[in-house]
């Protein structure tokens, strides 16, 4: 009995040093591991990104915004970089961890994403990326009138013609980039939709005279039809003197004023009655054109043939066109006799040859020629008609006016 009390208390002392091993530091006898005492301090946790679209994106669509992401964390630098080095405008939410582009894409360029964030443990960390716009299968390109550097008159609507049909769905988001500057006095415009490929603009009242107009079209990231993208331009004139002319037509005058003045009075002779009424001169507001030095009219190309008693072919010096349909105004000798008192023409606005090169030295596209007395009036399209409806109709063309 006392042998196995003997081994008894060996034994428990045998044990005691492997105890004191599993004590901690500070005496306590916690056992590691347990939690029941004072932890390791947590390894920082850095911060992460999400960055759309994702890295190495190709055929990102331009109109698609970037944004970076950040979680356990704040960001400190973004920047989305062209290849040229022009930076995509953006800014940070007020939270400090979303960056939004404010600006479209370019069309097949490849742009670097560069990020950088703070942790709240103070770890940081940096993101690069890249990203690959498409490469547009078509495009519309829009030709405009009038061409950049030119003097024009008062009258004169920007027309924007695309070689291929805007989508009628897509027409808001072209105008919403189709941008119309006018210095050194902005003035109020619409844009008014002719046709799937056509847009006008006109201001509310005419240009101011001896003013500038800028316009900016902002389309090479929009997508004016399914998988047809626009193209960006700046076009930049001049609004010369203005010239408002009246041509009355039962008087035969037509009297010329500069900006406001009147300088001169012109006896002109129009078109004449009968047969119809087809050679009637048409009322209504008109811009002119074109100006020729000399001009070859058929009569053939508005359908009067050879064997009919109408029938022209004549050469006419100082032409200036005022209506798709062949209206001009031009010297016209022949019928000098009945000028300011009859008329006689074609539909055409006659005058002596001295007239007619003054007009001719004086005038420019875009000017105004008020036709006034005959009950034909102009049609819708038929040359610059943008000033024969009043501001409020124009507008109802408009994508922006619905």
């Amino acid at each position: 009995m006392r042998r196995r009390t003997l081994v008894g208390v060996l034994l428990a002392a045998a044990a005691v040093p492997s105890v004191a091993a599993c004590q901690s530091e500070n005496g306590t006898g916690a056992a590691a591991g347990t939690g029941a005492g004072p932890s390791a301090s947590p390894s920082a946790t850095p911060p992460s990104f999400t960055v759309t679209p994702a890295a190495a994106a190709v055929d990102v669509r331009p109109d698609a915004p970037v944004t970076v992401a950040v979680a356990d964390g704040k960001l400190t630098d973004v920047t989305v970089t062209a290849p040229d080095g022009t930076p995509v405008p953006g800014a940070l939410d007020a939270a400090g961890t979303t960056w939004s582009s404010q600006a479209p894409l370019t069309v097949a360029t490849a742009y670097t994403v560069h990020a950088v964030a703070a942790g709240s443990s103070g770890a940081s960390a940096t993101h690069d990326s890249t990203l690959t716009t498409l490469t547009p299968g078509a495009t519309a390109f829009p030709a405009v009138a009038p061409l950049s550097g030119r003097e024009v008159g008062v009258g004169m609507p920007v027309i924007v013609t695309f070689d291929s049909p805007v989508a009628k769905d897509r027409r808001r988001v072209v105008e919403q980039n189709l941008h119309v500057t006018v210095t050194p006095a902005p003035v109020a415009g619409s844009w008014s939709w002719q046709s799937d490929s056509k847009v006008e603009y006109r201001p509310e009242q005419y240009w101011p005279a001896h003013s500038q107009v800028h316009v900016d079209i902002d389309l090479g990231a929009v997508e004016v039809a399914p998988g047809v993208w626009g193209k960006t331009r700046d076009i930049d004139f001049t609004i010369g003197s203005a010239m408002v002319s009246t041509v009355d037509i039962a008087a035969h005058t037509l009297t010329v004023t500069r900006d406001g003045q009147v300088v001169k009075t012109i006896p002109v002779t129009l078109g004449q009655s009968g047969s119809g009424g087809k050679f009637v001169t048409r009322s209504g507001t008109k811009v002119i054109m074109s100006l020729e030095a000399s001009r070859q009219m058929n009569s053939e190309t508005t359908g009067i043939g050879q064997n009919d008693p109408n029938y022209y072919n004549v050469n006419v010096k100082y032409a200036l066109r005022v209506t798709n349909s062949g209206e001009f105004l031009h010297a016209a000798p022949w019928s000098a006799s009945s000028q300011g008192r009859a008329n006689v023409s074609h539909g055409c606005t006659g005058m002596s040859t001295e007239d007619a090169k003054w007009m001719y030295d004086n005038s420019k596209v875009g000017d105004v020629v008020v036709y006034t007395g005959s009950d034909r009036g102009i049609e819708p399209g038929n040359g610059f008609t943008v000033w024969n409806e009043t501001y409020q109709q124009w507008q109802q063309g408009s994508a922006l006016s619905a």
